[in-house]
């Protein structure tokens, strides 16, 4: 076997094997090649003067068949020679009749491929066993894939009879799966086995979907060579004989085999899998029951299509229903967050997950069994700089990246929708680590044996000897995402553009209306500053009066009046704040160095009495300079720790912390409070305008001062952030730190 190896190729990888120009063809068979245009004899198999009188088959080259009248008479009166013109128009179909040479009945078939027309002819085989059934619509009525399979089977071995007979099921990677078997007793079952892609590998199946039914009579016997003088490789695509591959045929041996018969199962144009048969001893199929087989088998692989186009049709309905309901949800919010945030659940189950993520810049919200915020965010870190489709999909994603990402078990397979790229928005859904054993016939690692040949070193596929079962644990996969979980993802994407559609009218007039409204609020911003002032004027003048004239009266008193006049100085630069601010959305920020502990200690102190809480502690540590403007830096620490002061003011031992650190090229300020903390299932609406959590109710608040936060530390390109329990909560401040 080895020295047949050894003389057909010089590759290591079964893909790179040649099948289609073996140079041979099976001893069954009887080959004669003739040119397209003027059908002069190229080439034949060395056996034909076993059924053709021919004294040298030197003589036949450039000649005609006509030429031969006494060899070739037969095929000259057959219909499909008189009409060969008509029969090839059309390229690698085959054509059959029947045919007598020397009182022996033989099947003949022409095809033509490339710039040639082949004759191929076999013995016609009575098979007095043969019982063919008819009841060719029981596959139509059977409404279960197996069961389909099964009956498959069963009516093929009254026309063919194998010791075993499979069907072989190819996966989305190349490998197989033997999903129905019919054996003799006292044969081991295959049925569930995998099978690796290289049994099978690429050239194979792409022959398997050209040439729809292949049979290896015995595999031991020898191939019968092809004669021609052209020095060129004949291609044997569709020739039913065409010669074994000796890689494929010291296969068969080894899995105790001696001969194979297969047939192809088509679905939408693809090769879906194959009816591959094997028996013990040799056996060879007459063309007929060959024929016969290959149309049960269209006619089940018609019905399992059938049938699952019913079960994806009526998926389809179920999935429109749900979508149905989703697009009802969708529609009764104005924000797309909004909407993905109450139909979280809803839209983690359509394709299956175990989990769900929805990404924003606002933050994270999960569903399901998810891993945690950390790995959610290093997650969509990667897939935005690694990945440019709008969909991507990894059922190994744990095996690849867990360890450089340092994930979980969790995230064993994602799937993400990227809603918009620029705006970090994102869908992901999570499948858990699936426990996987695959069970392989025999181990489907590939052997390479090293032979010399003119001294030089060769490599070669030896294929595997034991076909023993092979357990194989796959780890770091999580089950497989399937055509339907992918169109259900699809789905929501298409619904998220509809609904975000017909949104965008009422969104430009709401747009429209919102920018009168901030002109207006502009206006009236500036004329409260400005008509305020007038009157806080007089207030600080007559208060001012009031002092002078508090000669003898109590010290008390006069720290009252002090305290006023400096809450009115406090009123008026906060309305020149305000008007600043108002102005600064239409005009650069102005970024400049600022010192920061005057301005917090000033804030801290007068949060106290506003929010009659004296007994609030306020630690005041390391107050680093940073780079910030200086009407919007009062702004942020105005509102987070009058916050901070607030929400604590209730406890027993209020107390408040602020400290600011370097880290590189920035100033961590860090605001911490021991009060009434931040509830998980509300953390997605922090920095939302107008926004309240359920237990800050009783306390005094618009739902403004975060919001205006948020976009102030966005727009002096810094970062708000915060960590929050039951013990309370701290805001993190990202400043960028002062040029030097």
């Amino acid at each position: 076997m080895i020295d047949r190896l050894k003389r057909y190729m010089n590759f290591v990888e079964c893909h790179e094997e040649p099948i289609h120009i073996p140079g041979s063809i099976q001893s069954f068979g009887y080959l004669i090649g003739i040119d397209a245009e003027s059908h002069t004899i190229t080439f034949f198999s060395r056996n034909i003067s076993d059924i053709f009188k021919i004294e040298s088959s030197d003589e036949l080259f450039g000649r005609k068949l006509t030429d031969f009248p006494t060899s070739f008479q037969s095929i000259i009166d057959s219909e499909i020679y008189t009409s060969l013109d008509r029969f090839t128009r059309r390229k690698n179909e085959t054509y059959f009749d029947k045919i007598f040479i020397d009182d022996k009945d033989y099947h003949f078939s022409v095809f033509s491929s490339g710039s040639y027309i082949f004759l191929e002819f076999e013995a016609v085989v009575i098979n007095p066993d043969k019982r063919i059934s008819n009841k060719y619509d029981n596959f139509y009525i059977i409404d279960n894939g197996q069961e389909l399979w099964n009956h498959l089977l069963e009516t093929l071995s009254k026309v063919v009879n194998y010791d075993r007979m499979m069907v072989y099921k190819f996966m989305m990677d190349g490998s197989g799966k033997v999903i129905a078997e019919r054996k003799n007793e006292d044969m081991e079952s295959f049925l569930g086995l995998h099978y690796p892609e290289s049994d099978i590998p690429k050239q194979a199946r792409e022959l398997y979907l050209k040439k729809r039914k292949r049979i290896f009579s015995n595999v031991y016997a020898d191939d019968v060579p092809i004669i021609s003088k052209k020095k060129e490789n004949i291609d044997l695509t569709f020739s039913a004989s065409r010669g074994m591959s000796p890689i494929h045929g010291q296969y068969l041996k080894n899995s105790g085999a001696a001969s194979s018969f297969s047939v192809s199962i088509i679905i939408d144009d693809h090769l879906w899998g194959l009816v591959t048969c094997q028996n013990v001893e040799p056996k060879h199929i007459d063309l007929e029951d060959r024929v016969q087989a290959g149309i049960f088998t269209t006619l089940a692989a018609n019905a399992y299509s059938s049938f699952k186009s019913k079960s994806e049709l009526n998926y389809r309905l179920e999935l429109n229903e749900k979508l149905s309901q989703l697009k009802t949800e969708f529609l009764k919010h104005n924000h797309l967050f909004d909407s993905l945030i109450e139909s979280k659940t809803e839209i983690k189950n359509l394709p299956e997950a175990d989990g769900l993520a929805i990404v924003s810049d606002e933050g994270i919200v999960t569903a399901g069994n998810t891993p945690d915020s950390e790995s959610i965010g290093r997650i969509a870190v990667w897939a935005l700089n690694n990945t440019k489709d709008p969909v991507y999909v990894s059922r190994n994603f744990l095996k690849e990246y867990g360890e450089k990402l340092n994930l979980s078990e969790k995230a064993a397979g994602i799937m993400i929708y990227f809603i918009e790229r620029d705006k970090n928005e994102m869908l992901i859904w999570f499948r858990k680590e699936f426990d996987e054993h695959i069970n392989w016939a025999g181990n489907p690692e590939k052997k390479v044996e090293i032979f010399s040949q003119n001294g030089e070193e060769k490599q070669i596929v030896s294929p595997r000897t034991s076909f023993h079962i092979f357990t194989e644990n796959i780890k770091g996969h999580s089950k497989r995402w399937n055509s339907r979980n992918i169109s259900a993802v699809h789905a929501v994407r298409d619904l998220i553009l509809e609904t975000s559609h017909k949104n965008y009218n009422a969104i430009k007039g709401l747009n429209d209306e919102l920018k009168k409204v901030n002109e207006e609020l502009d206006s009236f911003s500036y004329t409260i500053s400005h008509d305020l002032g007038t009157p806080l004027t007089v207030m600080k003048l007559n208060a001012q009066m009031l002092l002078g004239n508090l000669n003898g009266d109590s010290e008390k008193s006069k720290t009252k009046i002090k305290t006023i006049i400096e809450e009115i100085d406090n009123m008026a630069e906060m309305m020149q704040d305000v008007l600043q601010l108002s102005r600064a959305k239409h005009s650069e920020v102005q970024l400049e160095s600022l010192k920061t502990e005057y301005t917090i200690q000033k804030i801290s102190e007068n949060a106290r009495m506003t929010y009659g809480s004296p007994a609030s502690e306020i630690i005041i540590r390391e107050c680093p300079d940073v780079l910030a403007d200086k009407t919007m830096l009062h702004q942020v620490f105005l509102n987070i720790i009058n916050n901070a002061v607030k929400y604590s003011s209730h406890k027993d031992l209020p107390k408040v912390e602020i400290e600011g650190t370097e880290d590189g090229q920035t100033i961590i300020y860090r605001i911490s409070d021991n009060g009434i903390g931040i509830p998980e299932e509300e953390k997605h609406k922090m920095f939302k305008i107008f926004n309240r959590m359920d237990n800050a109710k009783k306390f005094k608040g618009n739902g403004v001062g975060l919001s205006i936060v948020h976009r102030i530390m966005k727009r002096i390109g810094g970062n708000v952030d915060y960590e929050s329990n039951k013990e309370g909560t701290s805001f993190i401040l990202t400043f960028k730190k002062p040029y030097i």
